[in-house]
């Protein structure tokens, strides 16, 4: 008995050891990043936990809105990028990043997109009103970028009151692409990066005007618990490997 006891105590400390030194060594960084970064951030991952042993990279996708109102809740997050300025203005007025700390790191486009047959046979922005659109995807302005620029664009233009009544509204521009790729709507407001992703399964109609780029700024945030991680991987994106990563997905340097 003493010596399946004294077996035993050995395997327990064992274990313990096992388990305190891959939670030392398990040094978590949660980076909140834009739905429309997905696929970029995905590749991006790996990439910087190879250049950084030890670091378990948490990637949290959402629209940028949704991701804010996280932070501003109190949700754990050491890196914010968003695909708009407009939320990452508001955590630098709010205090949780410093405005010196904000990077531009990517440019990207909107595009109105429909699914690959085009059933209402739209050719432009100027089909929109047209009785053959009966639904167009959009992301919910007020917390989706993609949808906010979609807004700004048609109301330029004059033609977002009238559309109102045809949207169907999304919480995230790759919600938008899903109801593009399975026909669940006419057309539909995404970045250029999201209708490259879906293939064959959607057709780019036109690139819609903006005033300025869609634009994507970064930042590491003040409550992370590991500053110093959180801007390494700030600064891994806008180094020549990041920059050639988010290239391969159809962003632009900024």
């Amino acid at each position: 008995m003493h010596r399946i006891a004294k077996t035993a105590f050995i395997l327990l400390a064992v274990i313990t050891f096992t388990a305190t030194t891959s939670t030392a060594r398990a040094a978590e960084l949660i980076v909140s990043a834009a739905a429309s970064l997905t696929d970029a951030f995905k590749d991006m991952d790996p990439a910087f936990e190879a250049a950084n042993p030890g670091v378990d990279v948490i990637m949290n996708f959402a629209a940028s809105g949704a991701l804010y109102r996280q932070i501003e809740q109190g949700a754990p997050a050491d890196v914010f990028a968003s695909a708009n300025p407009k939320w990452m203005a508001k955590a630098v007025e709010n205090g949780f990043a410093a405005q010196d700390a904000v990077t531009i790191f990517a440019h990207n486009s909107l595009v109105l997109a429909a699914p690959a047959d085009n059933p209402a046979g739209i050719t432009g922005l100027d089909d929109l009103t047209g009785d053959t659109v009966k639904t167009i995807g959009i992301g919910t302005p007020k917390t989706v970028p993609a949808g906010q620029y979609a807004k700004g664009a048609l109301t330029a233009a004059g033609t977002y009151d009238t559309l109102t009544p045809k949207f169907i509204f999304a919480e995230s521009v790759r919600q938008v692409l899903d109801y593009l790729s399975r026909g669940e709507v006419d057309c539909g407001f995404v970045y250029r990066t999201d209708a490259v992703k879906a293939g064959k399964a959607v057709v780019i109609l036109a690139e819609v005007p903006l005033e300025k780029p869609v634009t994507y700024p970064m930042a590491a945030l003040k409550a992370s618990t590991d500053p110093a991680m959180a801007q390494a991987f700030v600064d891994f994106v806008t180094s020549d490997t990041g920059t050639a990563l988010l290239e391969a997905r159809g962003f632009k340097r900024p």
